[in-house]
């Protein structure tokens, strides 16, 4: 299966960070376009941001919606957004990008 797909993990609560707002952006001549975008499910994930047909080789951004997860959750936040930029060179195979996140730091990594 190839495509993007996100996971976000709430470290400070040990479970799926449910209701993210999450747009995917790829970079072109002109800029940033927005090619996808979803809401983490209640197991953290979205599955269906872009699918392997809709991608090609290139500069890809996740923008995570923290800000309105944390005031969901009554949390204060030091992140109001997390960005995560990455790079496709094979569009045939799949990225999944999960973000591992608490109010006052993230991280991130390629799954798979």
């Amino acid at each position: 299966m190839s495509g993007i797909t996100t996971h976000v993990l709430d470290t400070s609560h040990g479970r799926p960070a449910v209701g993210v707002p999450v747009a995917l952006e790829a970079e072109t001549a002109e800029g940033w376009t927005l090619v996808g975008r979803g809401t983490t499910s209640a197991d953290g994930r979205i599955s269906d941001l872009v699918t392997g047909d809709s991608i090609a080789a290139g500069i890809y951004r996740l923008i995570f919606d923290t800000a309105t997860y944390f005031a969901g959750q009554n949390v204060k936040s030091f992140y109001p957004q997390v960005t995560v930029t990455f790079k496709i060179e094979d569009a045939t195979q799949h990225y999944h990008v999960p973000l591992l996140l608490n109010p006052f730091g993230y991280s991130t990594y390629r799954g798979s």
